[in-house]
Order: structure tokens, then C-alpha cells, then sequence
């Protein structure tokens, strides 16, 4: 089987393309369900975040990496990029650990990657594979997290946007600044923004309850989307986070607004995929929109703020990642390798007591003797064939080639076989109980 990621990020892809294939909240699961009955797919993930959007999948071959790009539509292609096995595997251990986001360091990802997985397993296309995988690139993260100071200071897209409408007023004291949205993103751009003096804090959302909270919270005030004409005319930065899957913010909409603010500077920064402000109000008098891509210069800017403890966490991440394939390849190589070494001792055995009784006169002492002997021959002839299968993982040229060459392919299951099916199964059985750990957030 092969691991394979399919995808595009801000690395790839400028936001006008991200937003075109995001997949909405309500649509994962279908569109999980959709992955799991291409030919080949046995297990898939899907990681949509602001950002990104990522197929993880367990499939027969690497075909099946084209069934699954053709998914994400013909606006995809241009940009996705495809990862096979441990390319793939040290893709998502990345992911996982933040070393690939947008804000090296920012803590949202990993709650993003184990939502994703949480997800999948609702839908049925969360397995056994994609599970062990998830788990060791918790495990990396955690480390990055423990070990490093590549969360010290860190902040995320959300704290970026607020730095971005400090430094382009100067000061926040005495300014009126509008949340539309009270999700996650909302919520850590309040409390940056209430820390930095902002002034009048209003809040906005399709739930009112949600918005009575958060403003609660900071010491905001709540408000009505239904108002946002008027509420626009009194904001000097209007934050957008709604999960809204079109413009909110029109051009129509501002250019009325700045009549009544007799075109006083406001600023529109918009933390959405697909976005919540018409990119074409940027082009109004006045009017100043930065998205996540102007977000992603900022936050270029800072990087070097942390990029001492990149290198060490990205040794971090190395290690888990040998440790899970070196774990994987003993997995896989004990089927051939227990076959192999039955097949030895069965022949080693028939033909000691074959020679045990065509001689006469030996003791037990004598008798234990020879049996000991045949076993250390088998164990020195067996010693560097084992040693490779385990290199290979038991598959490819020589695992194929000890299978064929032995007939050990036709060879009913041996004890140790069904010993090291149990094994598999309790493993699997183990790293199950990891899912509820993905769960929570």
C-alpha cells in the first residue's frame, strides 16, 4: 500500500485559487465519502484550512494519486503538488508540527489536523494506517511544542492581522474596531486587539448568543449583522472571520459606507477562505483590503523571530519520522521473515531426526547436541537474509524474491505467523484508543 498527500497551500497556490477549491465544513464528510470509493483508495484525510487544502490516502499504487487530484477540480492542477510514502509522511509530520504554516509556530493547526482526522473516521475513511500515522505526528508536535521555543512568541494569523492594523494606525487608543465573526480566529483577534487598547470593540455574528459571549469576554460590545452598513460607517478596521462562503463585505456596501464617512480611512482585514471582502473594494478611494496573502508578507517579516529553534525542531520531526519507519518496516517484514525462518526450522528439524535415527548409541546429552547444532546453522544462514528483509520492509526485489525462491507463498500460516497477526492486531487495536486524543481540541 502506499501513503500519498495530494494538495495545494499558500506556498503553491495565491488565494484566488485556495478559495476556488475550499471545501466547506458541511461538505467534508461527502466529500470523504466521495475519496474512499475511488479505485484503490482504501483510507483517506481531508486537511481544509484557510490556508491549505490536503488529501491524505492509503491506496494500492500511486495511480490512484490522479483519481484523487481530479477531486479537487481543473483549477487545482495547475498548482497541487503530489508526495508519495516518506515524502508524504514527513509532509504531514511538518503540518502537524506547524513548521509549514503560514505562522511557523501557531498552535491552530495542530487542533485543525486532529479535527481533520476526527472528521474522516465519522465518515468511515478513517484506518488502521492513517491512524499509526496521525499518532506518531501528534507524538512530533507535542516534542516541537515541549522542546523547542518555537512557540515563544509565536502568534498566529489572527495576531498578524492585528499587529497589521496597529502599525497602519499607528495606535489602536481611541479607535472604533469591528469583529465580524465570533469563531476561533474572532476570538484570539479580540483579546489581541483589547490588549492593545483598542478602544470600542464591536462584535458581530450570525449568532447573536455567540457575539453576546465574546463580547462579554473582552468587554466589547455586541451587535447586529443586520446593522453592518452602519456599523462599517463607524469602524476604522472591520476584522472578517465568518465562515460565509461569499463576499460580505461588498464593493457596493463600501462605497455607500464612505459616503457617510466622508471617505475617512478604513481599513478591511479579511482572515477567510474563500474571502469575506469583494477584492475589487480595495480599489475604492480610501479603502485599504489585505487578505491572507498580504497577511502571509507579515508574517515573512517575523519569521526570523523564531528561526533559531526551526532547525531543532525540524531534527525533532526527523526523528519521529525514522522511528515510525523504522517501526513500520519490522511490521511489514515479519509475515516473509516468519514464513522464511519456519520454513528453515522445519526443514532443519525433519532432517536432524532423519539423521537421529540412522544412528545408533547416542545419548540424550549427544542427541541435544546435533538439535543444537542444526539450529545454530539455520541461525547463522538466516542472520544477514534477515537483517535485508528488515532494510526492505519485507517488500519490493527481495521480499518478492525470498517468497518465490523459498515456495513461500504457498505455504499454509505457521504459529509464528498467527502470533505476529495477533501482535498487528493489538497494536492496531492500541493505537486506536488514540482517536479520542484526535478528537480534542
Amino acid at each position: 500500500m502506499t501513503l500519498l498527500c495530494v494538495g495545494l497551500s499558500h506556498k503553491q497556490a495565491p488565494i484566488a485559487v485556495r478559495e476556488r477549491i475550499a471545501v466547506p465544513a458541511e461538505q467534508v464528510e461527502g466529500r470523504l465519502r466521495q475519496l474512499k470509493s475511488l479505485p484503490g483508495v482504501r483510507e483517506a484525510m481531508l486537511v481544509s484550512t484557510c490556508n491549505r487544502i490536503e488529501i491524505f490516502a492509503v491506496a494500492d499504487s500511486r495511480d490512484a494519486g490522479e483519481d484523487v487530484l481530479e477531486t479537487l477540480g481543473p483549477v487545482a492542477a495547475p498548482h497541487a503538488v503530489r508526495r508519495f510514502e516518506e515524502e508524504a509522511l514527513r509532509h504531514l509530520f511538518r503540518v502537524t508540527a506547524s513548521l509549514d504554516s503560514m505562522v511557523v509556530g501557531e498552535a491552530q493547526i495542530l487542533g485543525q489536523v486532529k479535527e481533520a482526522a476526527a472528521i474522516a473516521q465519522q465518515a468511515g475513511a478513517l484506518g488502521p494506517e492513517l491512524t499509526k500515522v496521525l499518532a506518531r505526528a501528534t507524538t512530533a508536535a507535542k516534542r516541537v511544542r515541549t522542546e523547542t521555543e518555537i512557540a515563544r512568541g509565536a502568534v498566529s494569523v489572527s495576531s498578524i492581522a492585528v499587529q497589521l492594523a496597529h502599525k497602519l494606525l499607528g495606535s489602536l487608543d481611541g479607535r472604533t474596531v469591528l469583529l465580524l465573526g465570533a469563531g476561533e480566529m474572532a476570538q484570539i483577534a479580540a483579546r489581541e486587539l483589547r490588549s492593545q487598547g483598542a478602544h470600542e470593540l464591536l462584535v458581530a455574528n450570525r449568532s447573536p448568543q455567540q457575539a453576546e459571549e465574546l463580547a462579554r469576554e473582552v468587554g466589547g460590545v455586541p451587535v447586529s449583522l443586520a446593522e453592518l452598513p452602519s456599523l462599517l460607517e463607524r469602524a476604522d478596521v472591520a476584522i472578517c472571520s465568518t465562515g460565509a462562503m461569499e463576499a460580505v463585505v461588498t464593493r457596493e456596501l463600501m462605497a455607500r459606507a464612505l459616503k457617510a464617512r466622508r471617505y475617512r480611512p478604513i481599513f478591511l482585514v479579511d482572515l477567510t477562505l474563500p474571502r469575506n471582502v469583494e477584492p475589487s473594494a480595495n480599489e475604492l478611494e480610501n479603502v485599504y483590503v489585505y487578505d491572507l496573502d498580504d497577511l502571509e508578507r507579515v508574517a515573512v517579516q517575523n519569521s526570523d523571530l523564531r528561526a533559531s529553534q526551526v532547525a531543532k525542531a525540524e531534527e525533532i520531526v526527523e526523528q519521529e519520522l525514522k522511528a515510525f519507519l523504522l517501526a513500520s518496516r519490522e511490521r511489514t517484514a515479519v509475515p516473509v521473515l516468519a514464513r522464511l525462518r519456519a520454513h528453515a526450522e522445519s526443514v532443519a528439524r525433519a532432517e536432524v531426526e532423519k539423521t537421529l535415527a540412522s544412528l545408533q548409541g547416542l545419548d540424550e546429552k549427544q542427541q541435544k547436541t546435533v538439535r543444537a547444532m542444526a539450529s545454530a546453522i539455520v541461525n547463522k544462514l538466516l542472520h544477514t537474509p534477515t537483517s535485508r528483509l528488515r532494510t526492505e520492509a519485507g517488500r519490493g526485489p527481495l521480499g518478492e524474491a525470498t517468497a518465490a525462491l523459498f515456495g513461500l507463498e504457498a505455504e499454509p500460516e505457521q504459529p509464528g505467523e498467527q502470533a505476529s497477526s495477533e501482535q498487528a492486531q493489538a497494536e492496531t487495536a492500541a493505537e486506536g484508543a488514540v482517536l479520542p486524543l484526535l478528537r480534542k481540541r
